[in-house]
């Protein structure tokens, strides 16, 4: 599983790149299973360095819960003060690597419980981002609104029908998001992809 994806390796499109993207242990785990410091995460990787106050604005924290969670990410080596936009007022925060990856069929048995922790704060930070997105909807230019998708499929599959299906999914994403040029008229665009059993509750 991973909170964005991007693979180069054509053999395997689920393979972290080892000069942009993280593997993470169970250390990284236990920094990121809290919804709002993976929604801090995606937000340095996605739109580039920001300060506390800013990220506190913009997803009404208090400054020093967004400032906590900052060092928590930093100290799990997440992200990195940028000292060249930085002073004594404002220091700025960048992202270390492109994406995280994390596997659960590698998970060590002592690792379980992490494991689940994180994918249970992925499931939760990506929840709040489409309620946040709702809010833009309206807003959607026309051919951005009619390009769009926001779907669910019930497909029956064996976990290794879907490990099959994810695969070919995040390797049709990659051929798009690697691309050295940009199209004309292109803007940043957020794929999401989640597959689950539907466990009854």
């Amino acid at each position: 599983m991973t909170d964005a994806t991007d693979p180069t390796d054509s053999t395997d499109p689920l393979s972290p790149d080892p000069g942009l993207d993280i593997s993470l242990d169970a250390a990284a785990l236990r920094v990121l299973a809290h919804p709002m410091r993976l929604t801090l995460l995606g937000r340095l990787r996605q739109y580039g360095p920001s300060t506390a106050r800013q990220l506190a604005r913009l997803y009404d924290l208090d400054s020093g819960a967004a400032s906590y969670h900052l060092r928590r990410l930093a100290a799990g080596g997440l992200i990195e003060e940028d000292v060249e936009r930085g002073n004594r007022r404002d220091r700025w925060w960048r992202a270390v690597h492109r994406q995280s990856f994390h596997d659960p069929a590698a998970d060590a048995p002592s690792d379980e419980a992490d494991s689940r922790a994180y994918t249970h704060a992925v499931v939760l930070a990506y929840g709040d981002r489409l309620r946040r997105v709702a809010s833009t909807v309206p807003l959607l230019s026309d051919a951005w609104h009619a390009a769009a998708i926001f779907a669910d499929y019930t497909v029956e599959l064996t976990p290794g029908e879907l490990n099959l299906m994810k695969a070919e999914i995040v390797g049709v994403v990659s051929k798009y998001r690697t691309r050295t040029e940009r199209s004309q008229g292109s803007d940043r665009v957020s794929v999401q992809l989640q597959a689950f059993p539907l466990v009854e509750e």
